[in-house]
């Protein structure tokens, strides 16, 4: 379980690093903003992409290649990405960054999945999901200590990449064999089998890009300064690390499907007070737990995906939730940034507030249905 964590915490550094770095080094080259954020639309792009092969590539070449193939790919990608520094050739690299990252993650999640005792799976989930949002928290903080200019970033990046693969050669005896029992399933077989599940991981993707790419514009609309807009977003991603492991804990007290609704009612009363406590002191406690339920309602799909299925339906759920994960990345920030076009800044809660609400309803119905 160390071994799998690890390697994703020390993968998720190296992509929280590269997103703000490639950003830096493009505005410096006075790269207009609507390039700039389609070069970072790439890397998601690649997770969609990939996703419907990665149970058929795990098959044919074995888990443990593919992992250790991938994070060699990902290190050669960003070493043509320091070594080629052109807005349009890093289109395509960070396209293939994408690609060869999201087996790793899929992969490493399906062994956890694989090897986590039922009786301990919301904690240990959960301490999952904590440590590997803190690996990509710390990404960005690296770069106060190598900065942006020249290879030292880069080889900070490149080396992190490299020590995914030797992570999982070190425990690759321990690793339990990928699960090849049942009928094999396809990603957009998974689709059939649990579609809420899936909406979930959208909802959640869907709010963490959209409080990070779209808050500041709603804090300045309220000519809240940068300083303060800036500690409400860490704050945000502290309480997304902090909660996971309480939230996991709740899951096996409670059910994780309880706990998933109640992240999903919570994610709305977040929603519907952002509006009212915005200029006061408790827009700080309100952030906080905010981040947690919100990215909870990922951990807790994750949960249930275990407890749910197995074998060959694992893989395929796994491998969709990147899937969607990278839709939820892609669609969430431009469909709020044109609700808050058409309906002022108030357009974010609403339009989060919305989606969250649709997926209360739905998650009603089902439990009403079974």
């Amino acid at each position: 379980m160390t071994g799998i964590i690890a390697t994703v915490t020390v993968f998720a550094m190296a992509q929280g690093l590269t997103y703000p770095l490639l950003s830096f080094i493009l505005e410096r080259q006075d790269t207009r903003s609507g390039l700039i954020g389609l070069s970072a639309a790439m890397t998601p792009t690649g997770f969609i992409v990939s996703a419907p092969f990665i149970p058929a590539l795990s098959r044919r070449f074995g888990p443990i290649r593919l992992a250790i193939l991938c994070s060699v790919l990902a290190a050669l990608s960003l070493i043509a990405i320091a070594a080629i520094q052109d807005v349009w050739a890093w289109m395509p690299l960070r396209f293939l960054l994408g690609v060869f990252a999201n087996p790793l993650y899929v992969i490493s999640e399906t062994w956890l999945l694989a090897v986590t005792p039922a009786a301990r799976r919301g904690r240990i989930l959960g301490l999952y999901s904590s440590v590997v949002s803190g690996g990509f928290a710390l990404g960005p903080l690296t770069l106060g200590l190598a900065g942006t200019e020249g290879w030292p970033p880069f080889l900070i990046g490149i080396a992190a990449f490299l020590l995914c693969g030797l992570i999982v050669f070190a425990v690759a005896r321990r690793l339990p064999a990928m699960p090849q029992e049942g009928e094999a399933t396809s990603v957009a077989g998974f689709f059939r089998l649990a579609p809420l599940l899936l909406l979930a991981v959208f909802v959640a993707a869907g709010f963490e890009q959209v409080l990070l790419g779209l808050f500041a514009v709603y804090g300045a609309a309220l000519g809240s300064p940068e300083q303060r807009i800036a500690a409400l977003i860490t704050c945000f991603i502290a309480g997304n690390a902090a909660l996971q492991i309480v939230l996991g804990r709740l899951a096996e007290l409670s059910g994780s499907r309880r706990t998933l609704f109640g992240c999903v009612l919570s994610s709305l009363a977040g929603c519907l007070l952002l509006p009212v406590l915005f200029d006061t002191w408790l827009v700080w406690p309100l952030f906080f737990a905010w981040g947690g339920v919100s990215f909870g309602i990922y951990t807790l799909s994750l949960i249930q995906l275990g407890e749910r299925f197995t074998g060959q339906s694992l893989i395929a759920g796994n491998a969709a939730f990147a899937l969607v994960w990278g839709l939820g990345g892609i669609v969430g920030s431009p469909a709020t940034g044109m609700a808050m076009q058409l309906a002022g800044h108030q357009g974010l809660p609403l339009s989060l507030g919305l989606l969250s609400l649709a997926l209360a309803v739905l998650l009603m119905a089902e439990k009403r249905r079974y």
